[in-house]
């Protein structure tokens, strides 16, 4: 009898484990739901391979620590969720691997979360080997990819690549108690293109809100890469307390990992590659009690809040969703190489008017061989430390740095300073710094910089696998060109072109389009209004934040437009168009057709178009156009200190109208020696210019150095204070067949020439049209030569 009773507690045993252990085939969401229903501490449920569309998967229940109840591909990566779906994980203990989100077209607002509502939750749960990749949303809803909630949940080794509509791609939860001092992970995750959103919202990772932001949320970021993560200034927005962002690694992402709200972040042992990709930036400073040590950035191209290294101004008193003043902040043993500067205070203004205090800034390492700027002190009150910082750059000296001369070593094309810099020995210790050098190796001789000297190894950062154990093949889904009806009203234009694929023409109708922001122009696109009524593009009034300009040209684009009008006169925009942002050298293309710009009166720097410096337009044409009633016309000046720059190869002016412009119409200039060296050239052509820069040493068109100046069959007029309307200088300048009234002579020298020039009353019939009478000079009958000013 003892020995049959021990034969069944055995047999029970074995099915006791084997029910752990159990493993269930679903092929339909009826079978998946009725056994996620039934499953118990070591359940795992496989979804069959195959596309899963329209799909809620709800992944719940109880496991343990040693029993999770997983849900799994039958192979990994072949399991596609597709259309209107979302995945719920909540509960205790499961984990979620293999599935591929794709092909989606979604009206949820997230593709995955840790929770099933507002009082369900994840805890100790998994995200894990899975991959989602263009998953659409419909019209008008920002979503998220991954929100996580609870405590103690990981979403590491998936692929994060294509998101394109609005909203964060993963976002930590602090709303309400159950999420404090959460200890999330995310690693080992790959994340991939995002383009540029054009707005806040296109965060790759945020980690709470501003409402929250005094929270611990204690989440660990590390061993992702960020590649072409292009969404929003925030890479990485962090908005919480005591939150880690170890051994990442960004490359080419046009933005920062930025310490937006919250005290005590530890930022260590990242990489940051600039790629030769502009915007590219490295860690962003606001708030108290963080340590930033043992960082390397190589090459990138940003400034301003997009420097290597930017500690911002702080608000007094400040609101939570404003900026509170850096502090009680540790900087050492950073290694900077040819990338954009260091900046302190930066956003300085009347309201950021709190100047970083009590910053300890030591061992950082700055190398550069180009002509950047390294070290900026936006705010000069700046209460920083410094301690044995040390700058390699052509031989200049900064605040706060030693200058000394950096040899490296290429060790697998990454540049480590050699053990022969007996310099960099001299260091500064405190309890905030590390043990280990940027590898996890130990500092046997504490040393400037982010490596030991000689280091024989790599980052973490640069050795990482990232991603899925399986190989994605993602292809970015082809958005069919296509003529794009835009209706009048808010915002509706700015939709459109969201949603328009690269190439699209948008057709505007008669009626008011009206911004409540600037448009950024990201894309080949083509807008066209009505040409046989009125389509109007202007502010909204009494906007709290009024907008700069109505569209800017980002680099690698070209854009037209035509048949519309817009109007500065509401909000006091300063621009109609502008170039890229600053310092972005990719070539783009503006290409204007019968477009009436008025009202650009913003004295504060203001112009219908301005070219940021260090930018440059390939082609720059306006036909047929006005420009009426304005502060400036086109501003290309902001390179005047940099010898040879200049901001367009050429500006074409065709048949076009100049009137009531206070300042010049073009200002177009070159710093340069010598003119007759190649570089920039004007067309004007059949234009009219009336009552412009009319002041004694003004002119209608400023072209210093510009290389090549051609003016033909143009009226320049009713400057009557003018001396010399136009000042050309050079053997490829030349002026001809124009007429000036009552706007002083014309000046040529260094070769520049001048012909058939009429200094004549031009007699119109239609001032306002610019419609020449019978008996004018600029008919082709009456002056034996071409028609001067538009043409019929």
């Amino acid at each position: 009898m003892k020995k049959t009773t021990l034969i069944f507690t055995f047999i029970i045993s074995l099915l006791s484990i084997k029910g752990y252990a159990q493993e269930l085939l679903v092929s339909s969401i009826l079978e998946y739901n009725k056994a996620i229903k039934t499953a118990k501490p070591g359940t795992t449920i496989v979804l069959q391979n195959g596309t899963w569309k329209d799909v809620e998967l709800n992944a719940y229940g109880n496991g343990t620590e040693d029993n999770p109840i997983i849900v799994k591909a039958e192979n990994a990566g072949e399991v596609v969720i597709s259309g209107n779906s979302t995945l719920n994980i909540y509960g205790n203990y499961i984990i979620v691997s293999g599935l591929w989100f794709k092909d989606g077209l979604s009206t949820y607002k997230s593709v995955v979360q840790f929770r099933k509502n507002s009082k369900e939750f994840a805890n100790n749960c998994r995200l894990t080997n899975s991959t989602i990749s263009y998953f659409a949303v419909e019209d008008g809803i920002n979503n998220h990819w991954v929100d996580i909630w609870g405590k103690n949940n990981r979403v590491d080794h998936n692929n994060f690549t294509g998101k394109m509509s609005p909203g964060t791609t993963v976002v930590v939860w602090l709303k309400g108690d159950e999420h404090i001092e959460n200890n999330h992970k995310i690693d080992y995750n790959y994340f991939g293109v995002r383009p540029e959103l054009g707005t806040n919202g296109g965060e790759t990772i945020r980690i709470g809100t501003s409402a929250n932001s005094k929270k611990s949320s204690k989440t660990l970021v590390e061993r992702n890469i960020f590649a072409g993560c292009d969404g929003e200034i925030e890479i990485i927005s962090n908005k919480s307390g005591d939150n880690i962002f170890r051994d990442n690694l960004f490359l080419g992402s046009k933005g920062a990992l930025t310490l937006r709200h919250g005290d005590n972040a530890l930022v260590e042992r990242n990489v940051f590659l600039g790629n030769g990709v502009s915007k590219t930036g490295g860690i962003r400073v606001i708030n108290s009690g963080h340590i930033i040590r043992n960082n390397l950035m190589i090459g990138l191209l940003g400034d301003g809040y997009r420097g290597s290294i930017v500690l911002m101004n702080g608000v007094p008193n400040s609101p939570l969703n404003r900026y509170e003043q850096v502090k009680n902040v540790d900087i050492q043993n950073n290694t900077i190489i040819n990338s954009g500067p260091i900046s302190f205070g930066e956003g300085k203004d009347d309201e950021k008017s709190l100047a970083p205090t009590n910053v300890n800034f030591a061992n950082n390492l700055v190398f550069n061989n180009t002509s950047n700027k390294n070290v900026i002190f936006v705010d000069e009150s700046a209460n920083i430390n410094f301690n044995n910082n040390y700058i390699d750059a052509n031989g200049t000296s900064e605040k706060g740095f030693t200058s000394t001369k950096i040899t490296f070593k290429d060790f697998q094309n990454v540049p480590i300073p050699t053990a022969d810099n007996t310099d960099l020995l001299v260091a500064s210790i405190n309890a905030k710094s590390s043990e280990e050098d940027i590898n996890g190796s130990k500092r046997t001789a504490f040393n400037v910089g982010a490596f030991n000297l000689d280091a024989t190894d790599l980052p973490k950062a640069l050795k990482l696998r990232a991603g899925p154990g399986w190989k994605p093949e993602i292809i970015a889904p082809v958005i069919e060109v296509e003529d794009i009806i835009v209706e009048p009203g808010v915002e509706s234009l700015r939709k459109s072109i969201a949603k328009a694929a690269a190439g699209a023409t948008l057709i505007l109708q008669t009626g008011e389009y009206i911004f409540e922001k600037t448009i950024k122009i990201d894309k080949n696109i083509t807008i066209k209004g009505d040409k046989g009524g009125a389509s109007i593009l202007t502010a909204m009034k009494d906007l709290e934040k009024p907008i700069s300009y109505f569209f800017r040209v980002n680099e690698g684009v070209k854009f037209s437009l035509s048949d519309v009008i817009i109007d500065g006169e509401v909000s006091n925009p300063k621009y109609a168009i502008v170039s890229p942002d600053k310092n972005e050298g990719g070539l783009y293309s503006v290409f204007v057709d019968n477009v009436v710009f008025k009202n650009f009166n913003n004295k504060d720097g203001g112009a219908i178009f301005k070219a940021y410096n260090g930018t440059k337009a390939d082609t720059l044409s306006f036909k047929n156009s006005r420009f009426d009633n304005s502060y400036r016309g086109f501003n290309l000046s902001y390179d005047k200190d940099e010898v040879g720059f200049y901001n367009a190869n050429i500006i074409i002016l065709e048949n076009s109208v100049f009137k009531d412009i206070e300042e010049e119409a073009v200002n177009y200039i070159r710093n340069t020696p010598l003119e007759d060296i190649p570089g920039g050239k004007l067309v004007v052509t059949n234009c009219v210019f009336s009552n412009v820069n009319n002041e004694e040493k003004g002119n209608f068109l400023k072209t210093t150095g510009i290389y090549a100046v051609e003016i033909t069959n143009t009226v320049f007029e009713n400057s009557y204070k003018q001396k010399a309307p136009i000042d050309l200088k050079g053997n490829y300048n030349f002026i001809t067949n124009c007429l000036i009234h009552n706007s002083g002579f014309v000046k040529t020298s260094k070769g520049a020439k001048d012909e058939d020039l009429i200094y004549n009353n031009p007699k119109w019939d239609d001032d306002v049209l610019f419609i020449p009478s019978k008996k004018s000079p600029l008919l082709k009958e009456n002056n034996d030569k071409e028609r001067i000013g538009l043409k019929e």
